[in-house]
């Protein structure tokens, strides 16, 4: 009886195990795809990761660059806004925040000075 709860014990950690390599798999493949600029598959394999591991800052940073690329501004401020709280002081994560922020402060003077 106590090998078949130890047996058990050990088959639920292997699959927490198993998700977490997951989703850094699909944090992997997502970066290499978005290096030959698929964007929206770069999308689906991060917002996978995160489903798998929904506190992973990583695949929430490469979330919001993929959305930024996208052109969905708003949806990839809340994927940084996110990724900052859950890694706060990130340097990398800061970086892509800050420039994210920068960038669309610019499109958002662009269309404002272009309304009549």
């Amino acid at each position: 009886m106590r090998a078949l709860a130890i047996f058990l014990l050990l088959l639920g950690a292997g699959r927490t195990l198993g998700a977490e390599e997951s989703a850094d798999r699909q944090v992997a493949f997502g970066l290499k795809v978005a290096q030959k600029g698929l964007w929206q598959e770069a999308r689906f394999r991060f917002e996978r990761a995160t489903q798998l591991e929904p506190s992973n800052a990583s695949a929430l940073n490469n979330l919001a660059v993929a959305l930024e690329q996208m052109g969905e501004f708003e949806e990839a401020r809340k994927a940084y806004e996110k990724a900052l709280s859950l890694k706060a002081g990130d340097i990398y994560i800061q970086q892509n925040y800050d420039l994210f922020r920068e960038a669309d402060d610019k499109r958002n003077r662009k269309s404002r000075r272009k309304r009549p």
